[in-house]
This record gives structure tokens, C-alpha cells and sequence, in this order.
């Protein structure tokens, strides 16, 4: 028995026979969710919903759209699943936790309320200064005149952001005022955003170095996952415009011990408690994406959710039983709970369809897949893939996240890119710096080898 897996024969006499799991979503995120939960000795049947090309070698694919949430409540309930663990973040927004627990059912995720976290940014804004958690100054306007004035007030650099979800897409940094005009009228007068540009927060721009935190919390207490870094620009050296995330890093080498600390005092306690106190108890993943500043850590942004691409680099290297975690989290049993790590670094390196994350062609013929994973310490997680007639075809934006672990930052990113260049698919793009930061750290000399 694994002392960092507390409750384990209780759980197994629990649930005897086996574990029905329902994952909901279809990327990359949700890949390497199927894949790291059936691992799990709990778990004899994993499910997805919809799922794509790859998650099907894994788990049987139901086709109900992740948004479909009275279809996903029914199948849920027809199958008697004891476990369904959400992906994305449209459902958590809607309130897919708050429905499936009125019938009773074991759900993972935050609910609708706590879910506003990432659902609006100025909820979290606001949120943020009742609770005395460091952010970026701002003002928030549903007037596009007033926002206009406040940019000619304050002069750049700034962030302006739709306060609504917009696939990673809404956030634009402006370097001019000429540049800020004209993402106040892309987001509230085009409405390229829809409805998520109903209102604008406008910000400072911070400086510093981004990393991604998350933890797992019961709603009283949470462990922390290892750190990670995202990378959201489209090209090399962080140019073009912002994506769902073309790579990511684990673990972080800016993120200290020390550091970890401080944000989990500073930022992560605070929400907890503040949720607890306003009556909603946050039971789920908290994602805080931060800048590190002179200053310290300041929040960017907060999900409710597991990142996307960080899951697909935090994953492999954890140790830990996820499912035994998440129980635990459902149980309000987290307070005595340790995770276990492979120390060794971890490398996701996103293979994008040409033209994302403007317009792009579906439908191209993915080959290498099985070249690539046949290298050590390598894994492919599906993203925008899909099965037809036995082939797998691109579907999405983002099609894959190659994912490598090595022994050092360099081992990782050489594993990854090794992987990368074994897989062809027409137009395929992707950067060649993920990870690149990571060199030349005060820690980057260490060889790390599995504990």
C-alpha cells in the first residue's frame, strides 16, 4: 500500500465492482485525462463524451456533445456512471455539477457560481479585490466610448479582454492606443466574440515571466499539482496572436519552492476561503495563470478547469492514483492527502493545423503516429483528431500535443521534437521553442532521475 494514497483498501471495498468513469470533452486535455484515469486500479470502465480519434483507442466514445447537458445527465444516469470528471470549461459555466448532483450523482468540477471564476472576467476581477488577491489594476465598461476614454486616460501598454469565454481568443495586448481602439471595436462593436464581448476589462499591462498553477481542492483544503508553463502565441518567441496554448512545460524552473509557497498562501488560500465564505464551496480544479513579477506573483487569469495544453505535460509526471485524488477531493478528504512525482521534466509540444488560429483545413491524413510513440518516454495525446474507416484524420485547430519526459529540460525538449518530426500531416504547424525558457535556470544543471 502507497502511503502518499491515503484511504485506498477503503476505497476498493467501496466500490468492488470497479469504477464507471465518464470523461466529458474531446481534446488534448481530455486525452491525456482518459489516459492517466484508466491507469487507475479503481476503473473498469472509462467513457467519453464525444471524445476523438485517439481518446477511442482508450475509452469508449459516446457522441453527446460536451455542451449537451440533459443528454449527458441521462446517459450518466442509463450507464450508472460513478464518476464523471469534466473537461472543458462550457460546461462547468453552464452548471453541469449543480444538475448532476441533484440526481445524486459524483460529478468533478466546480459549480455554476464558483464556475464564474472563469466564466467572467470581471466576477474574478471583482473577486479578486474583495479578497485581497494581487492582479493587475483595472476597470471594467460595457460602454465602448467610455472604454475608449479610459485607454486615452491611462495610455498604453494594456490588456483588454472579452469578460466572457472565448476559447482562449479573447485576451488582446496593446502596445499602442491605436492598437487598443481597434480590440474595443473588434470585441464590443464587431462582436467577433459574440456575447462574451458584451463587456470589457480593461488592465495594466504586467511584466514578468507567466507560469500556470493548479490545484485540486475539496473545497476546504487543496493540494498543488506541479508547475507548468503555457505558451499562447502562435510563433517563436511568444509573436503572433494568442491561442488555446501551443505548448507547454513542466515543471516551471521560476516556480520555487519558496514561490509555490507564497502563491498558495497569497492566491490559492484566499479564493478558497473566500468561495467557502460567499457560500459556495469550491470542490474542482483551480488554475491560476500568474505573472511573476518584481512585485511577486500577480493572477492573469483563474480556470475552473484543467489547463489546456499544461494537463498534457503535468500528467505523465504524476505518480499518484488521479481517481484515488479526485474521490478524495469529493470526499472532503484532501487535508492529509500527498501526491506523488516523477521528478524528471515533461515536455508537450502542440502540432496545430495550418492557418490556426484563423481559418483552417480539416480533413488531412495524420501518418508517424505509431513511428512516434514507439520512442522511449514518449506519448501522443489526441486533440482535434477524429476515426474514419480506420484512419485518423485532422479535425481541430490544435491536432495534437506530442509529449516527452527526460531526464533534463534539454532530454525533454530533444525526446519531444524527436517525436514531433516522425509525424507528417499537410500544413502542420508548430512552434520550435516550447520549452526554450526553461534553459539556463539556476536549477537547469540538475539531472533529475524518478524517485
Amino acid at each position: 500500500m502507497n502511503p502518499a494514497l491515503p484511504d485506498k483498501k477503503q476505497l476498493n471495498n467501496e466500490r468492488k465492482s470497479g469504477v464507471k468513469v465518464l470523461v466529458i470533452g474531446s481534446g488534448g486535455r481530455e486525452n491525456a485525462l482518459v489516459w492517466k484515469i484508466s491507469q487507475s486500479k479503481l476503473v473498469d470502465k472509462v467513457f467519453c463524451a464525444p471524445g476523438n480519434g485517439g481518446i477511442a483507442e482508450l475509452a469508449e466514445c459516446v457522441n453527446i456533445k460536451a455542451d449537451d447537458i440533459n443528454g449527458l445527465l441521462k446517459f450518466a444516469l442509463d450507464k450508472k456512471i460513478d464518476l464523471t470528471v469534466v473537461g472543458p470549461e462550457i460546461p462547468l459555466v453552464v452548471g453541469i455539477v449543480d444538475k448532476f448532483q441533484e440526481k445524486k450523482l459524483k460529478i468533478f468540477g466546480p459549480s455554476k457560481f464558483a464556475s464564474q471564476l472563469e466564466g467572467s472576467k470581471v466576477f474574478a476581477k471583482e473577486f479578486m479585490v474583495r479578497n485581497n488577491i494581487p492582479t493587475a489594476k483595472f476597470r471594467s465598461f460595457i460602454d465602448s466610448l467610455n472604454a475608449r476614454d479610459y485607454v486615452d486616460e491611462v495610455g498604453p501598454p494594456l490588456v483588454i479582454k472579452a469578460d466572457g469565454l472565448a476559447a482562449g481568443k479573447g485576451v488582446i495586448i496593446c502596445q499602442t492606443e491605436a492598437e487598443a481602439e481597434a480590440a474595443i471595436d473588434l470585441i464590443m462593436e464587431k462582436k467577433v466574440f459574440k456575447e462574451a464581448g458584451i463587456q470589457v476589462v480593461i488592465e495594466e499591462c504586467l511584466e514578468g515571466e507567466e507560469a500556470s498553477i493548479l490545484a485540486i481542492s475539496d473545497g476546504d483544503n487543496f493540494v498543488l499539482l506541479e508547475s507548468s508553463q503555457d505558451h499562447k502565441r502562435i510563433f517563436d518567441n511568444d509573436q503572433g496572436p494568442n491561442t488555446g496554448g501551443m505548448g507547454a512545460y513542466s515543471p516551471a524552473p521560476i516556480v520555487s519552492e519558496d514561490l509555490k509557497k507564497e502563491i498558495a498562501q497569497k492566491i490559492l488560500r484566499p479564493v478558497i476561503d473566500g468561495m467557502k465564505k460567499e457560500g459556495h464551496k469550491f470542490c474542482g480544479v483551480l488554475y491560476a495563470g500568474l505573472m511573476i513579477t518584481k512585485e511577486g506573483p500577480k493572477v492573469l487569469e483563474f480556470n475552473v478547469r484543467f489547463g489546456d495544453p499544461e494537463t498534457q505535460a503535468i500528467l505523465p509526471r504524476l505518480k499518484s492514483d488521479l481517481v484515488e485524488i479526485i474521490f478524495a477531493a469529493l470526499d472532503g478528504k484532501l487535508a492529509d492527502f500527498k501526491l506523488e512525482w516523477d521528478s524528471r521534466p515533461c515536455v508537450c509540444v502542440v502540432m496545430a493545423a495550418g492557418g490556426y488560429p484563423g481559418a483552417y483545413q480539416k480533413n488531412k491524413p495524420i501518418s508517424g503516429l505509431e513511428k512516434a510513440k514507439e520512442l522511449k518516454d514518449i506519448v501522443v495525446f489526441h486533440a482535434g483528431t477524429k476515426l474514419e474507416k480506420g484512419e485518423i484524420l485532422t479535425s481541430g485547430g490544435r491536432v495534437l500535443g506530442v509529449t516527452g519526459l527526460g531526464q533534463n529540460i534539454k532530454e525533454a525538449i530533444a525526446n519531444t521534437y524527436k517525436a514531433v518530426e516522425k509525424i507528417y500531416f499537410e500544413e502542420a504547424h508548430c512552434r520550435k521553442d516550447i520549452g526554450a525558457k526553461a534553459i539556463g535556470r539556476s536549477n537547469e544543471a540538475t539531472t533529475y532521475g524518478t524517485k
